[in-house]
């Protein structure tokens, strides 16, 4: 073997190689914003290394790079990446020209609180609570230009990222380029589909990433050992071995100067063992391995304790995970450091690769885990702010499980508040379904489904949760529990379409448990007297909806007392009840003709809806048209997809029954696309379309449609939705003969609705 010089290894090359193309045209896209760069490529490919020279580059071009990354661990706080990009400005933030509505961050960004404009008065409502943070994100990029927003690794990302990445898209700002990189196996589709929707004047570029081959392997091995070029044997052995992974190569090339079998000679030149000598592993988490197993008994700790902690974190909390003093803790950080196994992230320690630290996590043995995740639970606990998502993840693996479920039920408090439902629901499901019995009381069980109920709507994972729901119901919960928990079972299954009976059964169940909670008692009443579910009688439905009028007045939410008189309004109207011009004429007073909140949106909806297929038109697009420019916002961004789609789908089918048929199909076409999970809001539009197929003269696709149409109403039990669909089906029966047929649906659709009261002439 050839002596060895005092040389630093070198882990990383200093120049990237192998992507010059793929770089140009990154840097090309960004420095022509509007612009979406799309980096794609599996794990060790080298995204990262290629987004750090486009940042590079776009910043010798005098375009600010803006900089965020999702984790494995998720927080309870949504947009992550987001305000780690806004995080990176600093005190800069103060020195641009921000509007007030930036002042919405300002719970993101506590630390920056003092340079945000002030915040805004409350609006009452999650859902305008989300949209106006995302206007203020969209302050701040706009103000920060020119600039190139990076968000790394959006496999990972919650759902409210991907919605915010769409929703700036879509703003088209000027002075700002968005880089979005991920592992294409692993994304949620709507991620994927972001080059899909950008507007147009937007330049868009797909860039993925392939395996090096032999030849770039070569020359980036080269350049990380210091010389001209490798033989271009080794250059396929490390190629072979590596399946062109960058980052396998950087670990197999300094796995290989650790061992001292490619080592620099005294004179220069460099000398390595013959190549059947070498006995390389094949798989990187070997080779991280054993570099680990080569470093120092104290650093392979730290190196342990950084695997467990998964993610980057400050250095004194992983000092204060590692099972060492201190003093000789930080000596072993320096160590891992020098040894390329770690690296600094700004302020974090970590590995340098996800896969990285979980080869070494995966290495450990259960007691081993287990003491290093109760050591970094313990220091987690201490650290303000606390890390919610990232505590409850070491106590559960430290089987510290009552803590667990305490702070499980804090992150899902924590989430839910910040509108990041999806992560809530994920947060509540795990401790309802995994949690012993032994960790939780039945006070706790209850409060916890009750959350997970609210959230799962919020979230649009109605079927998921109701399974769940329905199992804790079955204990024994206090009676204010089993009331809310009795409500939202019934929410999520009445919204999902499904065992309607047991719906009915659930609201009524739960109105004698309800009295701490006015607004979900009256709720309940309005639900039990809408003419959908259950035996009872039009007298009955009424009874239900009087003495819902009478709890109304107790709710001190004044958006919510609007919500319920909206759907009180929306029964009493196909039922023949007089009193619903007085209630319709309460919304509008109340709100002076123009809604602010999704509720009093949903108000609009419910009446200017139910006012199209009663006739009463002039009404339904007065209401129709204030809610949905209500909900597209004043500066006519959206304040809320779903309530938005739902007024346009209302619309449409005002439209066609006023005859103003131009480009419906079309708009109907999209709108069916839209609300394919909600089929409440689509069955409006669904029977326009069915009923324009019709009109076009296309007699096959009028029969499939309108009877598609006429079946979801009368799987919804919308007997008030039938009319429309209903009377173009006989039409189109009579027309081609077939009145037996009609005839016996028609007796069929009158059996069903005849006992609900149901004002449907065209039936």
């Amino acid at each position: 073997m050839a002596e060895t010089s005092d040389a630093p290894h070198r882990l990383v090359a200093p120049a990237i190689v192998g992507r010059d193309g793929e770089l140009r045209r990154a840097v090309d896209a960004v420095t022509a914003s509007p612009a979406l760069v799309v980096i794609s490529g599996e794990a060790g490919i080298g995204k990262t290394r290629l987004v750090g020279e486009l940042a590079a580059a776009a910043s010798r071009a005098g375009r600010r790079p803006l900089a965020g990354r999702c984790h494995a661990l998720r927080e309870p706080f949504p947009l992550g990446p987001v305000i780690e990009a806004v995080r990176g400005l600093g005190e800069h933030l103060g020195e641009l020209a921000l509007s007030p509505v930036a002042g919405a961050l300002r719970p993101f960004l506590p630390e920056l609180a003092h340079v945000l404009p002030p915040a805004p008065e409350p609006l009452g409502d999650r859902a305008a609570e989300r949209h106006r943070a995302f206007r203020g994100f969209v302050d701040v990029f706009a103000a920060a230009g020119p600039a190139v927003l990076i968000l790394e690794d959006l496999h990972w990302a919650e759902e409210q990222t991907g919605d915010f990445v769409g929703y700036l898209l879509a703003e088209s700002l000027p002075e700002l380029s968005v880089v979005v990189t991920f592992r294409p196996e692993s994304v949620d589709p709507r991620v994927r589909a972001l080059a899909a929707g950008v507007p147009a004047g937007t330049g868009v570029a797909d860039v993925t990433l392939a395996p090096l081959g032999p030849a770039d392997v070569g020359a980036l091995a080269a350049s990380i050992i210091g010389v001209d070029a490798v033989s271009a044997e080794f250059a396929s052995y490390l190629c072979e071995r590596t399946s062109g992974l960058p980052f396998a190569v950087e670990e197999l090339v300094a796995l290989l100067q650790e061992r001292g079998t490619l080592v620099q000679r005294r004179g220069g030149g460099w000398a390595r063992r013959a190549l059947d000598e070498l006995d390389v592993p094949t798989r990187i988490r070997d080779s991280v391995l054993e570099r680990v197993a080569r470093l120092g008994d104290a650093a392979r700790q730290v190196a342990e304790a950084a695997a467990v902690l998964q993610v980057p974190v400050p250095l004194s909390l992983l000092v204060a995970t590692a099972p060492l003093e201190r003093a000789e803790a930080l000596r072993a950080v320096g160590e891992a450091l020098e040894s390329g196994l770690l690296a600094e992230h700004g302020d974090d320690v970590g590995f340098r690769h996800p896969l990285a630290a979980q080869a070494v996590y995966e290495d450990l043995s259960g007691p081993r885990r287990l003491l290093l995740h109760d050591r970094a639970a313990t220091a987690l606990a201490a650290a303000v702010p606390t890390p919610a998502g990232q505590l409850a993840h070491h106590l559960r693996h430290a089987d510290r499980l009552d803590e667990w479920v305490a702070a499980a039920e804090r992150a899902a408090e924590q989430a839910f508040g910040l509108s990041n439902d999806t992560e809530a629901v994920r947060i509540l499901e795990d401790v309802l379904r995994h949690a012993p019995v032994s960790t939780t009381t039945p006070e706790r069980r209850g409060r916890l489904a009750v959350l997970l109920g609210e959230a799962a709507v919020e979230a649009g994972r109605a079927q998921d949760a109701a399974q769940l729901l329905g199992a804790v119901l079955e204990e024994d919960l206090p009676a204010p529990a089993r009331g809310e928990l009795r409500f939202r079972l019934g929410g999520l299954l009445h919204d999902a379409g499904t065992e309607l009976l047991r719906a009915h059964q659930l609201f009524a169940d739960a109105v004698a448990d309800l009295d701490h909670r006015p607004d979900l008692k009256a709720w309940a009443m309005v639900v039990l007297g809408i003419p959908m579910a259950g035996d009872g009688d039009l007298a009955e439905h009424r009874a239900w909806l009087r003495r819902a009028l009478t709890v109304v007045p107790e709710i001190p939410d004044h958006a919510f007392q609007v919500f319920l008189l909206g759907k009180i309004a929306m029964v009493q109207l196909p039922t023949g009840d007089p009193a619903w011009r007085d209630t319709a004429g309460r919304v509008e007073r109340q709100t002076g003709g123009k809604p602010h909140h999704r509720r009093e949106i949903n108000a609009y909806w419910s009446i200017g809806t139910q006012a199209t297929y009663a006739g009463h038109h002039e009404l339904a697009d007065r209401l129709l048209t204030a809610g949905l420019a209500a909900a597209a916002g004043g500066d006519g961004a959206r304040i809320e997809t779903r309530m938005e789609r739902s007024l346009r789908s209302g619309l449409v089918l005002l439209r066609y029954c006023e005859g103003s048929w131009d480009g419906l199909a079309e708009d109907a076409a999209v709108l069916m696309d839209e609300l394919a999970g909600n089929p409440r809001a689509r069955i409006d539009g669904e029977a326009a379309a069915a009923c324009l197929a019709l009109v076009r003269g296309d007699l096959d696709g009028a029969a499939a449609a309108l009877t598609a149409a006429a079946d979801l109403a009368d799987e919804l039990s919308g007997f008030d939705l039938l009319p429309i669909p209903a009377a173009a089906l006989f039409r189109l029966a009579v027309a081609r003969g077939e009145a037996d047929a009609v005839l016996d649906r028609a007796r069929r659709l009158l059996a069903a609705a005849e006992p609900k009261g149901v004002l449907a002439p065209a039936v």
